[in-house]
């Protein structure tokens, strides 16, 4: 019974294989995110509040964009498992026109609306002056990132592409000098060291947007310069074409990811305004914890990519009983390594917040949202596992309902309704709304153990 769970060697060596240049690398991403995050909690609570706004955002539109990615990487993982690299061009280069179509959109979404959509956060209690102050400060950091926006789009667009054909540690290395360029250029711009002006949250941003045309230069330079090694670029930019067949099967499975990873993003924005009516302290507390988790949970998090891709190449062989069998494993794996990060998260949670530059009772809330997120990881650790092994085989419209239709159809009402109808503590109403992500662990084991997600696409191809 306990077998069927565990691997042999071989088998976690090569998930260590795959999975640790991407975690080190979103490992790295998270780490300068949240240094960016303490540097900008230096200069004060008011700042701090109007920059996490704005992120708040832009993780939506990332999250866009990682789903219009994952639709094509869907079948760029089986290409790429039946040796086809032609069929690997062609979802890059499809990869290429989405994001250039929804950066445009969001582009105009956040010039036009920004400041309303960060306003929705700054209506619960607290002062009135401090709230303005944060929007200012809140668009004028979000209007300098969106030049940023194009880059970051492109730069995911390869290094999707090579995990997919089992090269991930050329984004691990962009993505740490792109994240060392960041951090030296944020020490340098917020507090204006080396005779640079002192720009505070502007100066972030700026550092950001550097940071992402640097790490777009790299990544698109050295894939050209081993094109040899990298068969799916040559010849991908000679012309836009892309089979009609597979744009249609593509959209037909990519945009339900798309959609998931948007409204499913949405959500948790909205969930974190509902917080937000609690006053101005639970929006900086919650940043802070939310912040942190993001470098902790990168471990399971960044196994889930794993996951999708190690599984997706075994569909594209035809290896369906191993496929199979395998996922039990890579399940198991990534709740067993959640519990040793859950342990770490809970004891530097009292420590953590005396960084910022902020109240007692902001840091006293952020340790005890911290704790409660802590317990709750092997759920996210479960349910991250689960989405990812039945997306592999492309059930995009079972992972639609399992994602973002339960966090639209239980998540948001739940907490909708006890922070406007009831008086009840934002502690408890945050550990409710954690806890309802056993549901969707119940659903995800019963989806996977059905085995309906396990599809060869190439084969229909």
């Amino acid at each position: 019974m306990i077998k069927q769970f565990i691997g042999t060697k071989d088998f976690y060596k090569r998930i260590i294989a795959l999975t640790l240049p991407i975690m080190i690398q979103n490992l790295i991403t998270n780490f300068v995110n949240m240094l960016d995050n303490v540097m900008i909690g230096k200069v004060g609570t008011v700042e701090m509040v109007g920059v996490a706004i704005s992120n708040q955002l832009i993780f939506v539109f990332n999250l866009c964009l990682f789903g219009a990615i994952s639709g094509a990487g869907i079948f760029g993982a089986q290409f790429y498992g039946n040796r086809d690299h032609k069929g690997v061009r062609h979802t890059f280069r499809f990869k290429l026109m989405i994001c250039t179509v929804l950066t445009v959109i969001g582009i105009a979404i956040f010039f036009f609306g920004g400041k309303m959509l960060i306003s929705t956060y700054l209506r619960g209690e607290g002062d009135v002056s401090d709230a303005t102050a944060s929007l200012g400060f809140g668009y004028n950091y979000l209007l300098i990132m969106m030049i940023g926006f194009l880059p970051y789009a492109v730069t995911q667009c390869f290094s999707s592409t090579l995990r997919e054909i089992e090269k991930p540690m050329l984004p691990m290395v962009a993505g740490v000098i792109a994240v060392a360029i960041n951090l030296i250029l944020n020490y340098v711009l917020i507090f204006g060291h080396f005779g640079a002006p002192k720009l505070g949250v502007n100066g972030a941003a700026i550092a950001t947007v550097i940071s992402r045309f640097a790490e777009l230069l790299m990544v698109s330079a050295w894939t050209v310069a081993h094109r040899k090694n990298m068969p799916f670029i040559i010849g991908a930019f000679k012309s836009l074409y892309v089979p009609k067949a597979l744009v249609k099967q593509i959209i037909l499975k990519g945009m339900p990811l798309m959609l998931n990873e948007t409204m499913w993003s949405a959500g948790m924005a909205m969930l974190n305004q509902r917080y937000s009516v609690r006053g101005l302290d639970v929006v900086a507390a919650n940043n802070i914890t939310g912040t942190f988790w993001n470098v902790f949970a990168v471990g399971f998090m960044s196994l889930g990519v794993a996951i999708g891709i190690i599984l997706g190449q075994m569909l594209g062989a035809g290896e369906s009983e191993r496929a199979k069998d395998s996922s039990k494993k890579l399940i198991a794996f990534s709740v067993a390594v959640s519990v040793f990060i859950a342990f770490a998260f809970s004891a530097c949670a009292k420590f953590i917040p005396m960084i910022y530059n902020t109240t007692p009772s902001v840091r006293s809330l952020a340790t005890k949202l911290m704790l409660i997120t802590a317990v709750a990881m092997p759920l996210d650790a479960f349910a991250n596992a689960s989405y990812f092994t039945i997306r592999s085989g492309g059930k995009v419209m079972v992972t639609f309902l399992f994602d973002s239709v339960f966090v639209w159809a239980v998540s948001v009402p739940a907490a909708f309704i006890l922070s406007k109808y009831t008086s009840m503590n934002i502690l408890v109403l945050y550990a409710i709304v954690q806890g309802l992500n056993a549901i969707k662990c119940i659903i995800g084991f019963i989806l996977v153990k059905r085995g309906t997600w396990i599809k060869n696409l190439i084969s229909e191809q």
